[in-house]
């Protein structure tokens, strides 16, 4: 493996890998102490050690061998070889090297004394430049959904329409399946079976209009100051309260695709197409601006449009034009809070189980089915017409002697 040198892969290295690759980008694999992934035509390696950051690059005419037994790998190929080994500047531009979090971090803590109070707890968050297509379709999936289920969605699509890149040991890795592929009439249905749901509706035709528009179109919506690998940066014009007009602009063409609402649109923004301001609201960062900003005083208690554009404008305000990134390094920090007041509740309410039954009481289960009322979020205006929340409430009756 090669290491990265430089100021910014040191800084790299003094923070964990995993909060880049595990945080938007669920592709990756982890094995032993080596992420993999198949990225821009080839299977990428990255190792950790206190130092330095390793990679390797590893080519489909390198690892095209067939496993025993035979695989059933889908018929697209991956694309020729590079003449010239551009990995180390794929490193650097996925991992998003150039900026200097350290600086960034200083500027956001001087402007606000809450993003002091809890980021410092949770250094080393960087948004990574992920390819729009693929940050695109993985929000589509991500819509009323859990980490390990889009990751179970990403590989699948993967591996049914993605080039096959080579292996690993005996493990398959494929690329991302281009919008052209997956905008044949059979793969609705066909998703449907892999376990998609509704958003295999929402997949197939967004690959439709993506195609129609040519397969640049999502790039051709990106940030200037943060082009796609290879070309060079442009100024993206001034920052105004509601963002620069290269990123509304962005945000509204997006609204226009199958699946795609204000949250997702804003993700695909920030993570995909290089808009910084872009910040996206989903309920858990409503909480935060309630309770941390004082929002959600008075009629405006609940997530509306409203609201939503309130706390995207609020936080620029506070952090410029990496609001996006400063709001993701808070969103982070507080899921690592949640996850261990969730692991406390649970202990506890193990505990209180265990009580119960030693008095003897009698569980009887009730099982109500109710249409919950969902606060504004991505799939609000979009959301399949036939689903709806099932919930199951526990009665405890205590047994009479």
């Amino acid at each position: 493996m090669r290491k990265l040198v430089g100021k910014r892969a040191s800084q790299l290295a003094r923070t964990k890998l995993q909060h880049q690759t595990g945080s938007h980008s669920l592709r990756w694999k982890k094995v032993d102490d080596t992420w993999l992934c198949a990225l821009h035509g080839r299977i990428l390696s990255l190792r950790q050690d206190s130092e330095h950051l390793h990679y390797h690059a590893t080519y489909p005419s390198h690892s095209l061998q067939p496993p025993t037994p035979p695989s059933s790998a889908p018929n697209s190929t991956a694309g020729p070889v590079p003449e010239e080994d551009d990995t180390e500047a794929l490193v650097h531009h996925y991992l998003n090297l150039g900026p200097n979090l350290t600086e960034l971090y200083e500027q956001w803590s001087n402007a606000d004394a809450n993003f002091k109070k809890k980021a410092a707890r949770f250094a080393g968050v960087r948004v990574l430049r992920q390819d729009a297509w693929e940050a695109l379709v993985g929000f589509i999936c991500s819509s009323n959904n859990n980490i390990i289920r889009i990751s179970q969605m990403m590989d699948k699509l993967c591996a049914h329409y993605g080039p096959l890149i080579g292996y690993i040991g005996s493990v398959p890795y494929y690329d991302m399946p281009q919008p052209s592929v997956l905008a044949d009439p059979k793969v609705e249905s066909h998703l449907r079976q892999l376990g998609f749901g509704y958003r295999a509706k929402y997949l197939y035709q967004t690959a439709i209009l993506v195609s129609q528009e040519h397969e640049s179109w999502l790039d051709n919506l990106r940030n200037p100051e943060s082009p796609v690998l290879g070309q060079k940066p442009f100024p993206a014009g001034e920052m105004q309260p509601q963002g620069r007009e290269g990123y509304r602009a962005a945000h509204e063409r997006l609204l226009t695709l199958q699946g795609v609402g204000p949250k997702v649109a804003d993700c695909v923004c920030l993570m995909g197409l290089g808009w910084g301001e872009a910040v996206p609201v989903d309920t858990h960062v409503w909480q935060i601006a309630q309770r941390d900003y004082k929002f959600g005083k008075g009629k405006n208690s609940s997530l509306t449009k409203a609201t939503y554009d309130a706390v995207g404008d609020r936080f620029r305000s506070l952090w410029g034009k990496e609001a996006g990134w400063a709001h993701s390094i808070l969103f982070a920090a507080d899921l690592r809070v949640f996850s261990e007041r969730l692991s406390t509740k649970t202990e506890v309410t193990k505990i209180k189980d265990e009580e119960a039954d030693r008095r003897h009481e009698m569980d009887t289960q009730i099982i109500t089915k109710q249409t919950i009322k969902r606060e504004f979020e991505e799939s609000d205006s979009k959301l399949d017409p036939s689903s709806e929340i099932t919930t199951t409430s526990r009665v405890k009756r205590r047994r009479k002697w």
